[in-house]
């Protein structure tokens, strides 16, 4: 049963939170590393980039909790499939945002890939290959007809525009005592007294780097290593 759910952007700390939901119990918790490492998965997510009718409950059969695209796009429908279930709405700063998602696009869907790839990488692009319409609607519903992975995302001032307009929408769309607008730099406090659950004692809350895990990771992967889990706090 959903515990948690993530409504926020990627890059707004969803690997931060992912770790810290599952130190705390609510684990595990959906990830787009979770589609990254199961190849599987794209199957569960395929329905919803036509609009279909989608069961929650296999897609999202194991987990506790969600954060980072493909979930968090979906929270709208997560939380009426879990009426119990509280959201959390990870931001920062959106041009800081910005920045890192081009990033993000540069050394991922707008990685330049040499042809004799190993074949653990082979496997994992094809994956992100089969997913690709669910994120062409994620992206487009996000910032407009037109806009994709493949071409980028849009001017920093439209971007940021939908960064507020997904606040704001959220915000307006649950009521505050389901709702925690969260930025992970305020550290376990808010986010254990929203949930109800202990603060962990003596320990720092986890602040992993999104940017530096995937470039590590995309780099073993085309070099013939395989995936490191970016989910441990350094």
């Amino acid at each position: 049963m959903l515990r948690v759910i993530g409504a926020g952007f990627p890059r707004t700390g969803t690997s931060s939170m992912k770790a810290a939901l599952e130190r705390l119990g609510l684990g595990p918790c959906y990830h787009m590393f979770e589609v990254l490492t199961n190849p599987d998965h794209v199957d569960r997510w395929l329905p919803l980039a036509s609009g279909g009718p989608v069961d929650w409950e296999t897609v999202l059969d194991g987990y506790r909790s969600t954060m980072d695209w493909p979930a968090s796009h979906f929270w709208r429908e997560q939380a009426a499939a879990y009426p119990d279930a509280k959201v959390v709405l990870t931001v920062r700063d959106p041009h800081r945002w910005y920045r890192s998602m081009t990033e993000l696009i540069a050394n991922g869907p707008g990685r330049e890939l040499p042809a004799d790839l190993p074949e653990p990488a082979v496997t994992v692009f094809r994956s992100m290959e089969r997913l690709g319409p669910v994120m062409e609607h994620i992206v487009g519903s996000t910032f407009g007809a037109g806009y994709s992975l493949r071409t980028g995302l849009p001017d920093e001032d439209t971007a940021v525009a939908a960064f507020h307009r997904h606040v704001a929408e959220v915000k307006e769309s649950l009521p505050a005592e389901r709702l925690l607008v969260f930025d992970v730099r305020e550290g376990w406090a808010p986010l254990c007294d929203f949930l109800e659950v202990p603060v962990p004692e003596g320990e720092p809350f986890p602040h992993l780097n999104d940017s530096e895990a995937m470039k590590k990771n995309l780099g073993r992967l085309v070099s013939g290593e395989g995936f490191i889990s970016p989910f441990s706090p350094s």
